[in-house]
């Protein structure tokens, strides 16, 4: 896998998370969690796909000066169509996988190795001050082109997980402020990507990769991402088969619920 071009070769848990289309899908659908305002929470309970589209920005809003991140008034609209049903088309697909092995202990899953086919990501690389606002920022370009800013001019439809790729030093103790944000193709679309009409999202053919992948959950920042990185390379029996300094976090779902569902991913050397 790669990401951004460059290719991937050889603090505590705040309850505002960050923006993600997952966020937006499922903000109909479920409950958030308490995130210490009772007009939040009350608000994300009790609207319907069809409000005020105007309610959603403000929420997002709301949610993302936890991050010093601003949202627009331009993201009204994608933010309102990832939360509709666009037409039956809401389905989340996830990417696909063969996994391989599994390694537990005393029943608890220490960590999975999957093969993931060659496929099309839409990638974007920001350098923002914080992982969270690379992200943030990231994520919400990426909206846009899901929501019409593509050639196709159509909702393109939702994959998980969403991920990105980090990069750390020899010692994983920096993560890089290069971030590299990237979304799955949905299957219709994969033998011929629409194309973005935003010039630093990239069309990239991932190629096949065998990756070690680890699930943990809450929130995820420069310092939880750097602890699962060396909480999983103590865990391999061999993590020299695997590239040292770059990684993939996969998220799964809301990150504004208390228990986030995420993977910290290693690939192996090609």
């Amino acid at each position: 896998m790669s990401g951004g071009g460059g290719g991937v070769d050889g603090s505590g848990p705040d309850q505002h998370g960050m923006i993600t289309m997952e966020d937006l899908e499922s903000f109909s659908e479920d409950q958030l969690s308490d995130s210490g305002n009772g007009s939040l929470q009350e608000e994300g309970e009790t609207m319907e796909e069809d409000e005020n589209p105007d309610r959603l920005l403000h929420y997002w809003q709301d949610v993302a000066r936890g991050h010093q991140v601003e949202v627009s008034q331009e993201m009204a609209e994608p933010i309102q169509q990832l939360t509709s049903n666009n037409q039956g088309r809401s389905h989340r697909e996830r990417v696909p996988f063969t996994l391989l092995t599994r390694k537990e202990k005393c029943g608890e899953l220490l960590y999975e190795k999957r093969h993931y086919e060659k496929g099309h990501w839409a990638c974007i690389t920001m350098r923002e001050d914080t992982y969270e606002q690379s992200i943030c920022y990231g994520f919400m370009r990426i909206m846009r082109y899901i929501c019409q800013q593509n050639s196709l001019g159509d909702y393109l439809g939702m994959s998980l997980p969403i991920v990105t790729v980090v990069h750390t030093d020899e010692n994983h103790s920096v993560i890089s402020h290069d971030v590299t944000v990237a979304y799955y193709l949905p299957t219709e679309h994969q033998a011929q990507p629409p194309q973005p009409h935003d010039s630093d999202i990239i069309i990239e053919i991932w190629p096949a990769t065998v990756v070690y992948t680890r699930p943990f959950t809450g929130p995820t920042n420069e310092v939880t991402i750097i602890n699962q990185i060396n909480a999983m390379a103590e865990l391999l029996d061999s993590p020299g088969v695997c590239v040292n300094d770059s990684f993939i976090v996969a998220g799964y779902t809301n990150p504004a619920h208390n228990n986030r569902q995420n993977e910290i991913w290693f690939l192996e050397r090609r």
